[in-house]
């Protein structure tokens, strides 16, 4: 499996919202802080971890 592109958050709040982004990775879910973009920590996660983690985020 390839790494697709990082896609942010629709919540972010148009071109200069700061928020985080999002993308899969060779097989897993990684998430990181919009601001900091490639100097960013990555969360990486597995797919179980991943729908949990959305779970929890849009309540």
């Amino acid at each position: 499996m390839g790494t697709s592109p990082w896609r942010k958050s629709s919540r972010s709040g148009g071109q200069s919202g700061q928020c985080v982004e999002a993308r899969t990775h060779a097989g897993r879910y990684e998430v990181r802080d919009s601001k900091l973009a490639e100097g960013s920590p990555i969360l990486a996660m597995s797919a179980d971890d991943w729908r949990g983690f959305l779970a929890t985020a849009t309540r």
